[in-house]
C-alpha cells in the first residue's frame, strides 16, 4: 500500500521535474509517509525570573562573608568565593540570611515564629520556580504544599497573638497573608432529617441522665439521713448512760 502511494505521489513530482529540466532524487516512500507524523519543533522556554537573580554576583558566600582575611587575599580567589561562581544551594543561604536580618527579634534570634516564617518563605519560592519549569515534579509539589500549611499556620498564630508583628512580617517578607474561609456546608434535605434525629436523640438521653442522676440525688439524701438519725440516737443513748448513777 504504501509502495502504491510513494509511486503515485512520485509521478507528478518527477513530471515536473523533467518540465523545468532536473532530475530529482527518489523518496522512499515509507519516509515520505512518515514525514506527515513528524512533530513540529517545540520552541525552546523561557527562563522564568528567580528571586536570587537581585543577589549581586560579586558578593561572598555565607561561609567566607565574615572572614578577615578575604580582604588581602587575590581578586580571583574573591571571585571563586562569590556568588558568581556558587550553586544555588549557596545563593540559597545567602538570601535565607537576608530575610531572616529583616524580621529576627535580635541577633541571636534563630527560632522564633517570624525567622521560621522567613526560611519557609525562601524555600516556598524556590519550589515555585521549580515547578514553573517542572510541571510535573508531584513530589516537590507536594513538598512545597506543606511549607505552605506550615507557613500559614504560624502566621495566623502571629496574628491571633501579636498583629503588629505579624503585619510587620507580611511587609518585609512580600507576603500576601489571606485568613480562612469558614467551614459551609451545603444543606441537604436528608442532612436536614438526620440532624433533627441526632437532636431528639440527644434530648431523650439528656431526659434519661437527668432522671438518673435526681433518683441518685435522692438516695443520697435518703442514707444522709439515716446516718443522721443514727448519729443523734447514739449520742441520746451515751447522754442517758451518763446521767444514770452507778
Amino acid at each position: 500500500m504504501l509502495a502504491l502511494l510513494g509511486r503515485g505521489l512520485a509521478g507528478p513530482a518527477r513530471a515536473g521535474a523533467a518540465v523545468l529540466g532536473k532530475a530529482e532524487p527518489a523518496c522512499n516512500p515509507v519516509l515520505q509517509a512518515a514525514r506527515g507524523y513528524a512533530r513540529p519543533v517545540t520552541k525552546k522556554k523561557k527562563d522564568t525570573p528567580s528571586h536570587l537573580d537581585d543577589l549581586p554576583p560579586s558578593m561572598l558566600k555565607k561561609d567566607y562573608a565574615n572572614l578577615p582575611v578575604m580582604n588581602s587575599v587575590d581578586d580571583v580567589v574573591k571571585r571563586l568565593l562569590s556568588l558568581e561562581m556558587a550553586s544555588q544551594k549557596e545563593k540559597m543561604k545567602v538570601k535565607i540570611q537576608q530575610l531572616v536580618e529583616k524580621v529576627r527579634r535580635s541577633p541571636s534570634d534563630n527560632g522564633s515564629f517570624e525567622v521560621q516564617v522567613a526560611i519557609l518563605t525562601a524555600r516556598i519560592r524556590t519550589l515555585e520556580e521549580h515547578l514553573q519549569r517542572h510541571p510535573k515534579d508531584k513530589s516537590n509539589r507536594r513538598f512545597m504544599l506543606m511549607d505552605l500549611d506550615r507557613r500559614r499556620k504560624m502566621l495566623g498564630y502571629l496574628r491571633r497573638v501579636n498583629y503588629s508583628t505579624f503585619e510587620n512580617t507580611c511587609k518585609q517578607l512580600g507576603i500576601q497573608y489571606s485568613p480562612p474561609q469558614p467551614y459551609t456546608r451545603h444543606v441537604t434535605k436528608r442532612w436536614l432529617v438526620k440532624k433533627a434525629l441526632c437532636i431528639k436523640v440527644y434530648q431523650e438521653k439528656q431526659k434519661l441522665k437527668a432522671a438518673e442522676r435526681q433518683k441518685q440525688r435522692r438516695e443520697r439524701q435518703a442514707r444522709a439521713r439515716t446516718s443522721r438519725e443514727q448519729q443523734e440516737k447514739q449520742v441520746q443513748e451515751k447522754q442517758a448512760q451518763e446521767g444514770t448513777p452507778v
